[in-house]
């Protein structure tokens, strides 16, 4: 743990934002892995979370922003500087027949169910994606012939000097499990939607259906990030994995799923480090045996300068 900038530590006491020193991240993230955070804020409003971010700035404090932590490999040493929870910013509100808008830190199925009480679709491929709305946009979430880019109208986000913008779908740059976010210091304050009217009961129908065809396919009993890796272009990650003969590879309490090849999953207390060494691992197997070279999906983010080997995860070799 680093001390935190005496002048941010009292802007966060001011706040009346909740906050925790030397937070372990392990309890926030669904690898159940990673070290501790110098200090977790929960800011409650949206003027917390700018205030917040002007006081960072000014005072050259690293920020991380995160939602429900389940795309996210945190090191074992920790996150330095901030870490922002978005998870108190769930205010969701109807902005017209076919349109709402919701907090960040919304969780998305939350956000799935308010489409289906108001007999809107569109969103029912999310449903069972675990994370929070903005994390979704954030990538560019999908599954099952669906993707966050096809349903959001807008997103406001607010940048490090605490300035509010909003950009509009074609402003987004959306593409396969990427957003403008995905490259940025802009951090997002609220989504907003646009769905079609639909059919109650079938809107339902298909939401159960999906998920239930995850619970199927999934590993869903213990804790991973979901799909490792992207889907390399003109082939899939878990088809690459699979054909590699990598199911049930471990490297530590790490393993790759028996159930579901794309997934590396914490099958017996791994740490981050043996998450990592195993995404290495397995990326450079398939590597060398198809030339394809798979691109995480998960985010993995902290201090990794305990390890000399970090900058594979770029390349290869």
């Amino acid at each position: 743990m680093q001390q935190i900038n005496p002048a941010v530590l009292n802007e966060i006491k001011k706040s009346g934002s909740e906050y925790i020193e030397n937070a372990p991240m392990r309890k926030l993230t669904s690898f159940r892995t990673g070290g501790n955070a110098d200090i977790l804020v929960y800011p409650k409003t949206e003027e917390e979370f700018i205030s917040l971010a002007k006081i960072c700035r000014s005072c050259g404090t690293p920020v991380t922003v995160i939602g429900n932590g389940s795309n996210l490999l945190v090191s074992d040493n920790g996150i330095r500087g901030v870490v922002v929870s978005t998870s108190k910013l769930t205010e969701i509100k109807d902005d017209d027949e076919l349109t709402f808008t919701a907090g960040a830190g919304l969780p998305l199925k939350h956000f799935c169910r308010h489409a289906l009480e108001r007999s809107l679709t569109g969103l029912e491929f999310a449903y069972g994606i675990p994370g929070s709305v903005g994390g979704a946009a954030y990538m560019n979430a999908g599954a099952y012939d669906g993707e966050m880019k096809d349903v959001i109208l807008h997103c406001r986000h607010v940048d490090p000097s605490g300035k509010v913008s909003v950009l509009t779908n074609p402003e987004l740059d959306f593409s396969y499990r990427h957003s403008i976010y995905s490259d940025s210091d802009l951090w997002i304050l609220s989504v907003t939607v646009r769905l079609k009217k639909g059919n109650r009961e079938e809107i339902e129908s298909k939401m159960q259906d999906l998920m239930s065809r995850r619970k199927e396919k999934q590993p869903l009993e213990y804790p991973s990030a979901g799909s490792t890796f992207k889907r390399p272009k003109g082939s899939y990650a878990s088809l690459l994995i699979d054909q590699c003969g990598l199911k049930g590879l471990s490297v530590g309490g790490a393993c790759v799923s028996e159930k579901h090849a794309g997934f590396i999953i914490n099958k017996d207390n791994a740490t981050s480090d043996d998450i990592f060494s195993l995404i290495l691992r397995v990326r450079q197997e398939v590597f060398d045996k198809t030339g394809f070279l798979l691109e995480p999906e998960v985010k993995i983010i902290g201090d990794w300068s305990h390890r000399n080997d970090f900058d594979k995860i770029k390349g290869t070799g």
